[in-house]
């Protein structure tokens, strides 16, 4: 699984066919949460969550597969099937393979594969443990209003002598 990202509830994807992306909804489960330190909107997405209520809009835009006299007739997601999902990582229920940043999804009417993933749905979230492993000198120069030396003090600057 080599450094792929996993993906959650409010994922990014795209039908190849359509011109709007959409957000991924996990209905599947209300158990298991991914980047979600307090456990409430993260949802571990998996090759189970399919059907046709597995998007917040339901729609992809236009649908270039369907053309009409005025255009094209609006997407409907339909989800049938997940490809490239994570065999080694299995949640119970709903006994789903965790989805990883380069899975593919099918709908009928576009066929296999049709849709993507743009963005996993993760987030960094800073914590105590990353700032402890931070590189110092990196850090100085992407943030140089941070002193790391002095960051797990109340005060981290102290060192300064404001009066």
């Amino acid at each position: 699984m080599a450094l792929k990202e996993k993906v959650v509830q409010g994922a990014l994807c795209l039908c190849k066919y359509g011109t709007t992306p959409d957000k991924l909804k996990v209905l599947t489960h209300t158990k298991y949460y991914l980047n979600d330190h307090e456990g409430t909107k993260k949802l571990a997405a998996t090759h189970k969550d399919i059907g046709a209520t597995t998007f917040e809009k339901n729609t992809f835009g236009p649908c270039k597969m369907q053309p009409t006299p005025g255009g094209f007739k609006p997407c409907q997601i339909v989800l049938t099937a997940w490809t490239g999902f994570y065999e080694k990582e299995k949640y119970s229920p709903p006994d789903g393979y965790i989805l990883l940043e380069d899975s593919k999804a099918t709908c009928p009417i576009g066929g296999p594969d049709c849709i993507s993933i743009l963005k996993s749905g993760q987030m960094g979230e800073p914590t105590k443990k990353n700032l402890q492993n931070a590189d110092e000198e990196l850090q100085s120069h992407v943030n140089p209003l941070v002193d790391m030396a002095n960051i797990d003090k109340k005060d981290p600057y102290s060192h300064l002598n404001i009066n």
